[in-house]
């Protein structure tokens, strides 16, 4: 969410940023907090000089007393005092619950890199990496590969789960297993910490990371309880820390978050819906880093970087693409994703998505840090997440780009020593 403070010094920025964004529906929502804010810190005044005067009032009922005056009328001031401090108290905390309500649904500040555009179709290509191919034959779905080979079963998870569920078996399993630790291993090479974090977190953690409003209808809630599975690692990451305090020393702080994701909605676009492409399960290894303001633009090159070394050391062609102000979402400040090639569409797919999402996620969750030497208020953390790899998504680019005329899948020479030396699945 945006600071208080920032929306009463800049509310041009703001306003400026919503039009960007062509979100004009919540250009009046900035009047109407810094209106609320005015306001309420009127009553606040109010309440302060309702105890100062319950305070005096008191000594006065006293000081008459000892002199043998008239106290009727102080009393009866004296008695109506609680009531209308709590009448202001009740009218102040409405008007501070109005105002967060706005500051949590206020997207972040954009980056004044970020494109405009209207949806993903305006997206902007930053480059490329390796040749996609398109080959002589006619290439197999993955998901019937799979099931040919006995690699996966669909029917049965359908059967026990419902659709969007999957076996993954033998080859295929492990292959799953050897990419989580290829891009864990990769991490670790780069100083990030192996995170394995809880795979539910509450509804108070859940809204200091994102805007449930918006995100509730894709995530599973536990009946009869407060939690919800996890979307993805980035979310109990960034959650960890809440309500502490960083020593500026110890930034930045590297993550790399392993876990099963669970989404409810996952949609039907474009060729192969059936398969792993959209699923309501599947595995990620996700970086997450804390930063301080200065540092987090070069950290969100370098968690691109990381997804990209990835992907050349699997052989997958790739584009990197800067996500524009029509499909950037409320909590980053600046996005990438990195599309990986899928020849049997000819095009290329979402397998990455890397955000600097400065202190929106920060705020919300009360991370701060400090240096007392350098600067005399405690900050905001910046926070930044990319994938480093979603399994199911890089196991369909692998049988799509690897895939032999007989039907057999080459296995990417940097996952061979994971796959006991084996050149083929």
């Amino acid at each position: 969410m945006l600071e208080l403070k920032f929306v009463r010094a800049h509310p041009e920025i703001v306003r400026a940023d919503l039009t960007k964004r062509g979100d004009t529906e919540k250009l009046a929502w900035v009047d109407e907090v810094l209106e609320m804010d005015r306001r309420a810190r009127e009553l606040t005044v109010a309440i302060g000089d309702l105890r100062n005067r319950r305070n005096v009032i008191s000594r006065e009922i006293s000081q008459a007393r000892k002199a043998g005056n008239d106290i009727t009328e102080l009393l009866a001031e004296a008695a109506g005092l609680p009531e209308r401090i709590k009448e202001v108290e009740t009218e102040r905390e409405t008007l501070t619950e109005a105002v967060r309500y706005r500051l949590m649904r206020l997207p972040n500040i954009l980056h004044e890199s970020v494109p405009v555009g209207k949806d993903d179709s305006e997206n902007v290509e930053i480059r490329r990496w390796g040749e996609p191919e398109i080959p002589a034959f006619d290439l197999e779905n993955h998901g019937a590969l799979a099931v040919e080979h006995g690699w996966a079963d669909f029917e049965r998870a359908a059967k026990i789960a419902g659709s969007g569920f999957y076996f993954l078996k033998g080859r295929l399993a492990l292959l799953d297993m050897a990419l989580q630790r290829f891009a864990m291993d990769i991490l670790v090479e780069h100083g990030y910490t192996p995170i394995i974090p809880p795979y539910m977190m509450n509804r108070a953690a859940y809204e200091g990371v994102t805007d449930l409003a918006d995100f509730e209808n894709v995530m599973y809630r536990i009946d009869g309880e407060d939690e919800y599975l996890i979307a993805t690692s980035e979310h109990p990451m960034a959650a960890m820390y809440c309500d502490e305090i960083f020593e500026e020393k110890d930034l930045p702080l590297r993550l790399a978050g392993l876990s099963p994701c669970f989404r409810r909605e996952i949609g039907a676009h474009g060729l192969d819906t059936k398969g792993l492409f959209r699923v309501h399960q599947f595995h990620k290894v996700e970086q997450f880093i804390y930063a301080t303001p200065e540092q987090s633009w070069d950290l969100h090159e370098e968690l691109m970087a990381n997804a990209e070394e990835v992907f050349q050391r699997l052989g997958l062609p790739y584009r990197i693409v800067s996500i524009c102000t029509g499909d950037i979402g409320t909590v980053a400040a600046k996005k990438y994703d990195l599309e990986v090639w899928m020849p049997r569409e000819e095009r290329y797919r979402e397998a990455v998505s890397c955000s600097n999402c400065t202190a929106y996620q920060a705020v919300r969750l009360n991370i701060k840090v400090r240096n007392p030497t350098e600067f005399t208020e405690k900050r905001y953390v910046h926070t930044l997440n990319s994938t480093a790899i979603a399994t199911s998504r890089a196991i369909r680019a692998i049988l799509e780009n690897n895939q032999n005329e007989d039907g057999s899948v080459t296995i990417p020479k940097a996952l061979r020593p994971y796959l006991y030396g084996s050149e083929t699945l």
